[in-house]
């Protein structure tokens, strides 16, 4: 393995199609050249068009699974996809701080699939808490943050936003302005504008983009940078062909 590329850890669901979960973050982050590794959290039966069936890992081979990595390579950035329950998520996290504090945690919160196959529910606010402590940054849509943080966009909660974690809020489901994410940090929050390229709705996309956003914190990327260029790399991705799944190398 390359001694100049940065290790990057994908803990998500496998996709045999391959358009979301762990095959679509090593993918992402070869395009960045970053070394990718995977623990695969849940093995699924799905398509881009439908999804069938779920099977969870268990949570010890999980966490086997990271301390192997984590006592073998030192890896800068985590992405995290589905779990089955704050528990299992919080355990990971907890894993990874104690075996590697500086290593920055990006979540990206899927709580349902695009076939709306809800994976999991929000149910212990003072949890949730907690384990938004331990990391770095949230990627959630504008569905996904109303579960999250109920009124943050309706009541406006935004404005006295006292998470501790930052906040890329996706815009794909926002139907003012279509394509708008807006980062969310301690004092500040960045609109991040869509080009005027066109894109189209791609299985999987959130994955990639998380993806992309872990590789670039991999890379000494700011979070803010960080999370402009996985836009513009989200938006070749969407934009490189017109079915539900895209191609990673975009010329």
């Amino acid at each position: 393995m390359s001694a100049n590329r940065p290790f990057v850890l994908s803990i998500a669901g496998f996709d045999p199609c391959g358009g979301a979960g762990v095959l679509a973050d090593v993918k992402t982050f070869e395009q960045h050249q970053v070394t990718g590794f995977a623990v695969v959290t849940a093995n699924t039966i799905q398509t881009e068009n439908k999804f069938y069936e779920i099977q969870w890992t268990n949570l010890s081979f999980v966490i086997r699974s990271i301390e192997t990595l984590f006592l073998s390579y030192k890896i800068k950035t985590v992405k995290i996809g589905i779990v089955p329950s704050l528990h299992y998520l919080n355990r990971i996290l907890s894993t990874i701080k104690l075996l590697s504090p500086t290593t920055q945690i990006v979540w990206d919160p899927v709580l349902k699939s695009t076939t709306k196959f809800e994976f999991l529910s929000i149910e212990d606010r003072l949890d949730l808490n907690k384990i938004l402590s331990k990391i770095d940054l949230i990627t959630p849509n504008y569905i996904e943050i109303e579960q999250l943080f109920p009124g943050f966009i309706k009541d406006h909660l935004w404005i006295e936003n006292e998470t501790s974690t930052a906040i890329l809020l996706k815009g794909g489901h926002n139907l003012n302005e279509v394509g708008k994410d807006q980062l969310f940090l301690k004092n500040t929050i960045i609109d991040l504008l869509p080009t005027n390229k066109y894109c189209s709705e791609k299985h999987g996309s959130g994955c990639v983009l998380s993806s992309a956003i872990a590789s670039n914190l991999a890379l000494n990327q700011t979070i803010e940078d960080a999370c402009q260029n996985a836009k513009t790399y989200i938006e070749k991705y969407l934009s490189s062909t017109s079915t539900l799944i895209g191609y990673h190398y975009v010329q």
